[in-house]
């Protein structure tokens, strides 16, 4: 009972300007541990919808010529990153004898952008529920960590907005978070890492194919099924090229900006309530230790690419 009027009070307070991020998703997180969730299928559903919404509504606040410019410089560090994330993933999978599809969708969701890319890929492979499960499982905490260990990390190494941005979107898995840990850091730690990673995610769909090919080619399993798409980052572009090409449209693109900020600290607070008991008993240890061991090399590795001048 407590939980029932809990829940709707406190999503309708991470609206209010004072919450964070941060602490939206903290305050998702105690009361589905605390007190469980009783709307877990609801909030799950509305959820993926609500995030891909606040990202297309921030394309609004965004100037597309700066995206595609920012989009095109981390072409040859995205393909070169991804690469090797995969196959950092592939050799830790067998270090920790993680399940083989569990494997691939804790390695997946870690070089590219965390749930969104396990969803795509999970249909192609045919991973079963638990295998899901646990890959979202293992994601999501490193996730909740991120949101809160990388922005103090970024002033320790004296990080420029435009830097930790970077490392943002490099570095951390899912898109909420990316843009949650970037929006404390800066306006201009926003712009930089939301459009990185949001092209970034444009390669859900070719590792997609490559994973789904490679699959076929080691086990005639019959036709694969089709992954996701990550529809709201056309929805993003689309947003920015209104409000770049068409002037009179930004005072009300700043305003759909700023609704969609809020959208996503309510965002956050959902994905907050999805980290259920049983989600965390659901990960195995090696599991997290191939996603935790993944996500240190991930994370060290660009942010002394991006302190060197390697990355920029």
């Amino acid at each position: 009972m407590l939980a029932q009027i809990l829940i709707p009070a406190v999503a309708l307070l991470c609206l209010a300007p004072f919450v964070s991020s941060g602490v939206a998703l903290l305050a998702g997180v105690v009361l589905a541990l605390w007190l469980g969730n009783p709307y877990l299928d609801k909030t799950r559903k509305i959820t993926h919808s609500l995030l891909g919404l606040s990202v297309m509504g921030m394309g609004a606040g965004m100037n597309l010529e700066v995206i595609g410019k920012v989009g095109l410089q981390g072409v040859g560090y995205t393909v070169a990153g991804i690469s090797l994330a995969l196959g950092m993933g592939v050799v830790l999978g067998k270090l920790y004898k993680t399940e083989k599809d569990t494997s691939v969708l804790i390695t997946v969701g870690t070089a590219i952008c965390g749930g969104s890319a396990i969803a795509a890929v999970a249909p192609v492979i045919k991973a079963k529920h638990h295998e899901v499960s646990v890959a979202l499982g293992t994601v999501f905490m490193l996730n909740a960590v991120a949101l809160f260990i990388f922005p103090p990390l970024g002033h320790f190494f004296h990080l420029s907005q435009t830097q930790f941005g970077l490392w943002s979107a490099l570095a951390i898995h899912d898109t909420s978070s990316v843009v949650g840990a970037s929006m404390q850091y800066g306006a201009e730690a926003l712009q930089v890492g939301t459009t990185v990673k949001l092209a970034r995610a444009l390669w859900i769909v070719p590792v997609a194919f490559f994973v789904g090919y490679l699959y076929s080619k080691q086990n005639d399993a019959g036709p694969r099924q089709k992954g996701k798409k990550p529809w709201f980052i056309l929805g993003f572009l689309i947003a920015a090229a209104l409000v770049t090409w068409i002037p009179s449209l930004q005072p009300v693109g700043h305003v759909v900006n700023e609704v969609a900020k809020r959208m996503l600290v309510l965002t956050l607070f959902l994905i907050g309530l999805s980290l259920t008991r049983d989600t965390v008993r659901s990960v195995g240890v090696k599991p997290f230790l191939q996603g935790v061991s993944l996500w240190i090399v991930v994370a060290s590795g660009t942010l002394g690419a991006i302190l060197l001048g390697w990355i920029h």
